[in-house]
């Protein structure tokens, strides 16, 4: 079987052309790539290269003005705004520079909001809530409002409600921008072991030591793909 019917993401030529007023601003040229499942990798490039331009891409907020953009075999670009809502809830897990949680709810209830959203029933909720924070070595903490939590707990938190709907894939957008060193540094090891798990990871961020251990580097600058690394394991 060719590797590109298994990828998870194939993505071939995307170009993204933004018109502002009487101007057009090129933000992707001709980016072309495929990930695999349970790959760790990271995008990387400074500010302006495009990597929020192609984070948007991959995560289904919005689409490619030319090329071809495929999630686990499907072209994106045919699908139904359902459609991508589903994919956004059920296949991608977002996890973002800012955390984005609720402050008068609990960490328990901040996780368990998207199996709400979805309609899943009560003990299934709890049972997979639970499990979530358990992946994020949160258990402990459940019962905490984010005011109540560190900065790397509360992105832990964030990083459970990501997983809590089982998604093919875990999209982080400089995660550890808001966090000091060692606590960016315990949360690569735990993206480190979501990965060993047998999650597929990409990490999108400027700066080379969180690229750096990942097991893939694609480079972006001015909007192309200047080039990629890889390393064993």
């Amino acid at each position: 079987m060719d590797s590109q019917d298994s990828a998870v993401i194939r993505a071939e030529n995307l170009w993204k052309i933004y018109k502002l007023e009487k101007q057009e601003v090129v933000a992707l040229q001709g980016v072309s790539f495929t990930v695999l499942p349970n790959e760790f990798l990271a995008i990387m490039g400074p500010s302006g290269s495009g990597k929020s331009t192609l984070m948007n891409l991959i995560g289904c907020l919005d689409t490619p003005t030319e090329g071809h953009y495929y999630l686990k075999g499907k072209l994106v670009s045919a699908m139904s705004e359902n459609e991508l809502a589903y994919i956004r809830n059920r296949d991608i897990g977002f996890v973002f520079q800012v955390f984005n949680l609720l402050a008068r709810a609990t960490a328990f209830r901040n996780v368990e909001l998207p199996l709400i959203y979805k309609g899943t029933k009560k003990k299934e909720r709890e049972e997979r809530v639970k499990k979530a924070l358990n992946m994020v070595e949160m258990t402990g903490r459940m019962n905490h409002r984010p005011p109540e939590l560190s900065g790397g707990e509360r992105q832990r938190v964030a990083i459970a409600r990501a997983l809590v709907n089982e998604p093919s894939m875990l999209l982080a957008d400089e995660p550890t921008g808001n966090l000091d060193s060692k606590t960016g540094s315990e949360l690569m090891n735990l993206f480190r072991k979501l990965h060993a798990q047998g999650n597929t990871v990409i990490i999108v961020t400027h700066d080379r030591d969180i690229a750096s251990q990942t097991q893939r580097i694609i480079f972006l600058k001015d909007g192309k793909i200047e080039r990629e690394e890889r390393k064993g394991g």
